[in-house]
């Protein structure tokens, strides 16, 4: 029963896969620099790296907008969005599955009465729309520099093609390795607080703890929807919005990369710490808002001229139009799950249980109350007994 509600997470990661990705290698396989095969398998086996090696930093946020607690919860909540991803690349649209995860743990949220951390909800929000902007600065700046000294390098034609291959899949295989740590989050993070696994030890040699188990699950399935239905996605970032040049491409996967990674790494959080800077929330962000702030940038290096108005305007209407849709398929098939299927979505809280907590808490803070004031009379005593020695 357990593989039957993973299922749901599965189906999430083959639509994040068959969506999400495009954004990876879109650019590059839409300016047929790589081949979409060679793209794929880069694809798969870095995203599984990506996951299972760096993917818990962003799930913990997530987790607080909403603990799903039920494990029959987490497989309609992560069905929601994956519905909802797939209707999006049925219309050819690079939606965000981010977006969707998080309406679908609001549908959650809204219909077992649990409270959503506005907090974290607004950290969310608020980075949907840093993503974006912060990838058509990283853009705009790195391609103005790369077109300032890519003249003066006196590199032959050919040359520079081969260089650009290479750079595309170098950065490729990052912007893989960033997508998965990033977005692992979506597709298997409601199942966190309900994970059916332990921990495996493989011998002496690691420990494959249950959420990497949950994660690496998610990451094969990811790489599934890759190499099964994400070209018709890659043709449309790479050639519907704007047409890029090689090394325009170059730009906007190293830029979308960056980002990706910045929002997910637990190393440049303690880093920036250490140093008392302010530190990037790990949150899962959309590559889709990514990969299109990247495009911006160019666009904007270039004059701000040549981008499909009417494409990007698809997209970003499909930006808005996600989290509502997710939300209201996750509340209307919680209902049937729990009300129909007879399924427990939520695990009731044991209000007695924490009663008797908050009881010990109390009765342990005057317990060593009591003991401080008797501690400071024996002082006391000691004090005025050694004053009246002679």
């Amino acid at each position: 029963m357990i593989w039957f509600f993973l299922l749901s997470g599965i189906f999430l990661g083959w639509s994040l896969g068959a969506n999400d990705t495009a954004n990876i290698f879109g650019t590059a396989v839409g300016t047929r620099m790589i081949r979409f095969r060679t793209a794929a398998i880069v694809t798969a086996i870095f995203v599984v790296l990506g996951a299972v090696i760096s993917g818990e930093g962003a799930t913990h946020t997530l987790g607080k907008l909403g603990a799903v607690n039920a494990i029959a919860g987490s497989f309609t909540v992560a069905l929601a969005a994956a519905v909802t991803v797939a209707w999006m690349t049925k219309l050819k649209l690079p939606v965000s599955t981010s977006q969707a995860i998080v309406g679908a743990i609001i549908g959650w949220n809204f219909f077992t009465g649990s409270p959503t951390d506005i907090n974290t909800l607004v950290k969310i929000v608020t980075t949907w729309v840093i993503c974006p902007l912060l990838a058509a600065a990283f853009a705009f700046v790195i391609y103005k520099f790369t077109m300032a000294v890519l003249p003066r390098s006196r590199v032959h034609l050919l040359q520079q093609d081969s260089y650009n291959r290479v750079g595309l899949l170098l950065v490729g295989a990052f912007g893989a390795y960033s997508l998965g740590a990033n977005n692992i989050a979506n597709v298997m993070g409601v199942f966190v607080p309900a994970n059916p696994f332990t921990d495996l030890s493989f011998s002496t040699l690691f420990t494959l703890s249950g959420t990497q188990q949950l994660f690496l699950l998610g990451a094969i399935a990811i790489g599934v929807g890759v190499f099964t239905y994400s070209y018709r996605v890659m043709i449309t970032v790479g050639n519907d919005l704007f047409k890029l040049t090689p090394v325009a491409a170059l730009v906007v996967v190293l830029s979308e990369s960056l980002v990706l990674f910045m929002f997910a790494s637990k190393g440049l959080e303690q880093l920036l710490a250490s140093y008392g800077l302010p530190t990037i929330p790990l949150v899962p962000v959309s590559s889709s808002q990514a990969v299109i702030g990247a495009i911006i940038g160019i666009v904007l290096a270039k004059g701000g001229r040549g981008i499909n108005m009417k494409v990007l305007g698809k997209v970003s209407s499909g930006w808005i139009t996600t989290p509502v849709i997710a939300a209201v398929i996750s509340f209307i098939g919680l209902y049937f799950a729990q009300n129909v299927f007879e399924q427990k979505v939520v695990e009731p809280i044991n209000e007695t249980r924490i009663e008797i907590q908050y009881q010990n808490i109390q009765i342990d803070t005057l317990k060593n109350s009591i003991i401080d004031e008797f501690d400071l009379k024996e002082d006391i005593k000691i004090k005025n007994s050694t004053k009246m020695i002679p």
